[in-house]
């Protein structure tokens, strides 16, 4: 045995190749010494031979390494480390090398206005459970189907062969797939030229209001709303209107007040199950709305990013199912459908609103990942999709109801909050002795992550309040949670 063979020994019970582990150990037997340049390698039958792999596995790995450069096959000779190596180490260009991110920076640039929603208000160890805002369970989530699309995909000839930007809307087969679906599950009458894929509703919301917006336009928001939409439309220069709301939804008759006194530009709406109080807006608001907007002709951004999860009863179509003349962009998400690791979402709005887009578009994104698109195109023409929604349904319906009977055996006399009708998470108000400040940092120090709610408080309001999803936990999971989350408000 030649003496570099005892340096390879793959480990078989590690998730790496074996394949990559011989051919990480040789260029480290390179790297180090042991093997010289122009050194022969043994043969592929002895190596597997002395190794006890596979001679295919071999093979792999001489593969790998002549790609690399790192050997050279010559005629009846077999392979050889390669007389000139790649590259070890970078080459120095500068006299002065210096850690140059480190120190003060000189060169001026904007800074993003505090608080960050994403900058923790206190000390956060690592969660052993999480309380989250409303994300679907990876566990249900038809992800092993998602993913074998999208493995076979890959080894398609023509998945690197599209022109730049030639994508930029998104996969063709997503978007009509998503024809007949939406037709039928949202009542939309729509083309693939309505449609734009995009990486998730945060990014279609971007893009939509980078369009309606201009610096000193006026905005009308419900009151409170999703914090992430707000920071878009105040980064893009708007002036926000805040709107009050109750449990019919955003207040019409203050809307209109507003559209008397300025000129509006859009206005955001989450009509399903509103973020973050989850209220749905009534059929004779929606009416009101539709009516707001032709008459005083505003955008209207509507954001339905969880449509699919309704429990009490058959849920409201779309506003943009109605006759609107192209004055509403309707957003979604698949990430809030599947998981937030599946970046996808969808924009809906006029073809020659979509075609402008896409021209922003590509200034930051050149295109969507069309590989995922086919995927997703794929489940629902299976209609593994929907089978998929279906059967969240009857879990999410019964964690919503699980949820709220645990607060209200483990947590009387502290919160208040109304069981919504559908989505992944209650709107849950803690009484003022209680302050869910302190609350977030007590349930943090006992393992368990809790939003403390700052994020929906304004100068002028405190709403003590958060958002607690219960679609990505089990029954034993989320007992375990509300149990420390009963501790660290009682103690």
């Amino acid at each position: 045995m030649q003496p570099f063979i005892s340096l390879l020994a793959p480990q078989r019970d590690t998730s790496s190749p074996l394949y990559l582990q011989i051919a990480n150990s040789l260029v480290s037997a390179i790297r180090s010494g042991h093997l010289l340049p122009g050194s022969k390698l043994p043969g592929t039958r002895e190596l597997a031979k002395q190794l006890k792999v596979h001679r295919k596995t071999v093979i792999a790995a001489y593969n790998e390494l002549y790609a690399q450069s790192w050997t050279e096959v010559l005629p009846q000779k077999g392979t050889r480390v390669a007389r000139n190596l790649p590259e070890i180490k970078a080459k120095t260009w500068s006299k002065e090398p210096d850690s140059s991110f480190e120190g003060t920076i000189t060169v001026p640039f904007y800074k993003m206005p505090p608080p960050s929603p994403f900058t923790p208000m206190h000390p956060v160890i690592t969660p052993h459970l999480i309380l989250d805002e409303g994300i679907a369970d990876n566990r249900l989530a038809p992800l092993d189907l998602l993913f074998r699309e999208y493995r076979s995909r890959l080894k398609h000839s023509y998945t690197n062969r599209t022109v730049q930007g030639a994508l930029a809307a998104g996969s063709p087969l997503l978007r009509e797939s998503l024809v007949p679906y939406f037709g039928e599950t949202r009542g939309l009458s729509i083309q693939p030229s309505n449609i734009l894929i995009t990486q998730g509703a945060q990014m279609s919301i971007y893009l939509a209001a980078s369009l309606l917006i201009r610096p000193g336009d006026y905005v009308l928001v419900a009151e409170p709303n999703y914090f992430l939409a707000n920071k878009v439309f105040e980064q893009l220069g708007a002036k926000l209107l805040k709107i009050p709301a109750d449990d019919q939804g955003i207040d019409l008759q203050a809307a209109e007040i507003c559209c008397k006194k300025h000129r509006i530009s859009m206005m955001y709406v989450i009509p399903h199950h509103h973020h973050p109080t989850t209220v749905t807006l009534s059929p004779e608001r929606r009416m009101q709305l539709l009516e707001l907007s032709a008459k005083y002709n505003f955008a209207i951004l509507e954001d339905d990013y969880d449509y699919d999860f309704h429990y009490s009863s058959t849920p409201y179509l779309p506003l943009a199912g109605s006759k609107h003349n192209g004055r509403i962009i309707y957003l979604g998400s698949f990430s809030k459908l599947l998981s937030t690791s599946v970046r996808a979402g969808f924009m809906i709005a006029h073809k020659d609103f979509i075609d402008q887009v896409l021209r922003l578009r590509v200034l930051i994104d050149l295109r969507s990942d069309h590989l995922l698109g086919d995927s997703l195109a794929a489940l629902i023409n299976n209609g593994d999709l929907a089978r998929y929604v279906k059967k969240a349904n009857k879990i999410y319906h019964h964690r919503r109801d699980k949820l709220c009977e645990l607060m209200d055996q483990q947590l009387k006399g502290a919160v208040n909050y109304k069981k919504p009708d559908g989505g992944m998470a209650v709107w849950v108000k803690f009484n003022p002795e209680y302050p869910l400040k302190d609350i977030s940092v007590r349930a943090s120090a006992k393992g368990l992550y809790l939003s403390n709610g700052e994020i929906y408080n304004t100068e002028q309001t405190s709403y003590n309040a958060v958002r607690i999803g219960f679609a990505s936990l089990n029954t034993k999971e989320m007992e375990e949670a509300v149990q420390i989350l009963k501790q660290a408000i009682f103690g």
